[in-house]
């Protein structure tokens, strides 16, 4: 196993849009590992002058080679892995997740997140981490332990797809917002293009299911990763799981729709992993597996089933 350093600059990130055309900024060996530096933020949020937080100076340079940018995630990468073909399966083992600046921020967009009708006005707080304590404390007192992870992680989108925004999650990963991928957490994405080209970023420290104003805990974070080349295992869906649980995931404009085919996703899973018909599966499900609302805000809505390890035989 290699490991790779990968900071992030102008010349490593893009900054809200995903294409099976974008070259990769790094080729690396299945099983290699990479430790990717992410960074959050423009100028609009940026913390005000004579504040006591620290901006990163990956953070400034990219702002400054990217004036105006008012929206989109910055991404770092994307990162090849040789031989990856369409219709393999990577596997991503998020080994460490690290804070890489002592705040955060959270935003309120008028038009935007779930109750666009109700919120009218933007609303911006500045949140400061502790990151020797592994926690943030809001500006009303409430102190939140960390629980660190990258709501962007995607490989490149089939080619027909063209260039599509970073916002929507789709087949290939992408804006999942999943809590559950902090470390020890693995993902497993379809690849639709040679090299698999994964990038990530979109830093979370700390969100709830729903992240129902549109953001978390955005902040920069540094995220340690190897990753796995499984050929010819081809996915229809991201997959996921932690230390405890298996994970299926729904990714629909209709959060009903998202819901049954996280649902789908379970079912197959189970089936392939048991002797179990459909019909027990289906059963199993309603039995012991939960179902979260993942997120409402970014268009497609997101669903994720958690089937806990040791079920099934």
């Amino acid at each position: 196993m290699t490991t790779h350093n990968l900071r992030a600059g102008p010349e490593t990130v893009r900054i809200g849009v995903f294409n099976a055309l974008f070259p990769p900024v790094m080729t690396i060996e299945s099983g290699d590992r990479v430790e990717v530096e992410c960074v959050s933020g423009r100028e609009s949020v940026m913390p005000p002058a004579g504040s006591p937080f620290t901006i990163p100076p990956e953070l400034s340079a990219i702002l400054v080679a990217n004036p105006g940018v008012t929206a989109g995630h910055i991404v770092t990468g994307p990162i090849a892995i040789a031989g990856a073909m369409p219709g393999d399966t990577l596997e991503i083992r998020i080994e460490k997740i690290v804070p890489g600046a002592d705040w955060g921020y959270n935003l309120i967009r008028p038009l935007a997140g779930t109750l666009p009708e109700d919120f009218h006005e933007t609303t911006l707080m500045h949140i400061p981490v502790d990151k020797a304590r592994g926690s943030c404390t809001l500006p009303w007192g409430t102190e939140l332990t960390l629980a660190p992870f990258f709501g962007v992680m995607g490989v490149a989108p089939p080619p027909e797809f063209g260039t599509i925004a970073s916002k929507e999650p789709r087949i290939h990963g992408g804006n999942l917002d999943n809590k559950e991928m902090t470390a020890g957490s693995t993902l497993f994405l379809p690849v639709w293009v040679p090299g698999a080209n994964f990038s990530v970023g979109d830093g979370h420290g700390v969100q709830g299911d729903g992240e129902v104003c549109v953001t978390a805990l955005e902040m920069c974070l540094t995220g340690t990763f190897s990753f796995v080349l499984h050929k010819g295992v081809g996915l229809k869906m991201p997959r996921a799981e932690t230390p405890t649980h298996f994970i299926s995931m729904g990714l629909n404009e209709d959060l009903d729709q998202a819901m049954k085919q996280a649902l789908r996703e379970m079912i197959a899973f189970i089936c392939a992993r048991s002797n179990l018909s459909r019909e027990q599966a289906y059963s199993f499900c309603s039995l012991a597996v939960d179902f979260h609302v993942t997120q409402t805000v970014n268009g497609e809505k997101g669903v994720h089933g958690l089937l806990k390890k040791g079920l099934l035989f």
